[in-house]
């Protein structure tokens, strides 16, 4: 025992994991050599030289209307994760989400590192979103932050929103550098190549909304509040899941840009179509602005095959410029399932892998933020003993943009059938 504790502290291992070893060691080998205890401590993936034995980080997330914080070690492992969910507000007001955040931050951190049981003393480092997001939410979490580890005396690694959300599959799949993203969200979309932790190529993004807040107006402009069925769902949920039940061969809405051969994303253009097709049927069935159509199901199917079609072909067109260019091996996104579907037909095509993470860790959360933390302490890079200057950022790119280059090689996409 004597030994081992000797090892133990020579390696600078914190007393939390100390204690771990010391009981785990005593009565597997009651009079170890030394290089007996190194093989021990191998496999609890200890390598001599690392600072300790394990990593552990506390991630905070307040980039819009959660807080959300969680506890996350080195092996993947969600010791907790708490969170105030989304208020139904018909929309995010930022200085009402800014108060909220203010009242259930302090709160919200201190049960999930309650509910982990690692005292504050023992975490690596603290993880908080800088960047991008609404300012006066931003502002909570990095305020509070910066004070929490002041106290604690530990590092600080600012985070940007989209790269933690870019990593998050390799929590919970075996991932390896390099490897195309697709982010859609209510607020974002891109196609990224990932090739490090802090290292990403943009291929294309959206040049006006997102396709989560597209198809929010749509269910707005559709009245599906008052539908039955979808009073209590968001409105792209509305929208998939009267689709189920709709023809989408009906109305014809032609996919966004589908003659520009680059990987941008547009998704206006096809909500004012929407708007059209809706104002329309109104005249023809005699209903008021806010009463729901009988030709609701049919139009929530076609735009989301709509948009399901534009996010598949810009994501075909990445896959074929990373594969032509030498960026990605031969062989290598939550979105609704509809449109996991079209993407499976597209990677299925080009003899790649689609790999989704949980619909738990596709929305805004802290996991994604503490993880992000970890890989950064594993790569050695945006780690901050020095928080004086440090800013969120409410507008921040992600990576290198090479969204011309992309245009540039102008690219044909195979024409692929959409049987979904």
């Amino acid at each position: 025992m004597t030994a081992i504790r000797t090892l133990v502290c020579e390696l600078g291992i914190t007393n939390r994991a100390s204690m771990l070893i010391l009981n785990k060691t005593a009565g597997v080998f009651p009079n170890p050599s030394r290089r007996k205890i190194y093989e021990y401590l191998q496999s609890f993936h200890f390598h001599p030289g690392k600072v300790s034995l394990h990593k552990v980080v506390l991630g905070i997330e307040t980039s819009c209307d959660d807080t959300a914080a969680a506890v996350v070690d080195e092996t993947g492992n969600v010791l907790e994760k708490q969170y105030i969910p989304k208020l139904k507000t018909g929309g995010i007001i930022p200085p009402v989400a800014q108060q909220l955040h203010r009242e259930n931050i302090q709160r919200i951190v201190q049960e999930a590192l309650s509910a982990s049981q690692v005292p504050p003393s023992e975490l690596s480092a603290v993880a908080t979103t800088t960047m991008p997001g609404l300012a006066l939410s931003l502002g909570v979490g990095l305020a509070f932050s910066l004070q929490l580890v002041g106290q604690l005396k530990k590092p600080f690694i600012p985070i940007h929103h989209m790269e933690a959300h870019a990593l998050t599959i390799r929590l919970t799949n075996k991932v390896d550098f390099p490897f195309l993203v697709l982010l859609i969200s209510g607020g974002h979309c891109l196609l990224a190549l990932v090739r490090g932790v802090s290292d990403f190529l943009l291929l294309g993004k959206s040049l006006d909304i997102a396709p989560g807040d597209m198809l929010d107006k749509v269910a707005r402009r559709l009245s599906l509040v008052r539908h039955p069925e979808c009073a209590a769902m968001s409105g792209g949920r509305a929208i998939e899941h009267l689709a189920k039940r709709g023809n989408r061969l009906r109305f014809d809405l032609t996919p966004p840009m589908h003659r520009a051969k680059n990987c941008d994303f547009s998704f206006t253009g096809l909500q004012h179509a929407v708007d059209r097709i809706v104002t329309r049927k109104e005249k023809e069935e005699g209903l008021e602005p806010g009463q729901v159509l009988s030709s609701a199901p049919d139009i929530a199917a076609a735009v989301q095959h709509a948009t399901a079609c534009h996010l598949a072909k810009r994501t075909h067109r990445a896959l074929l410029f990373c594969q032509q260019r030498g960026l990605l091996p031969p062989a290598t996104p939550p979105c609704n399932f509809y449109i996991r579907k079209a993407l499976e037909i597209v990677t299925d095509a080009t003899q790649c892998a689609l790999l989704c993470p949980p619909p738990r860790l596709c929305t805004d959360n802290g996991v994604m933020i503490a993880w992000n933390g970890i890989e950064r302490l594993r790569a050695g890079v945006g780690i901050l003993y020095d928080t004086a200057g440090v800013r969120y950022e409410p507008r921040c790119p992600l990576g290198v943009d090479i969204s011309k280059e992309v245009a540039e090689a102008s690219i044909k996409v195979p024409r692929l059938k959409m049987k979904i």
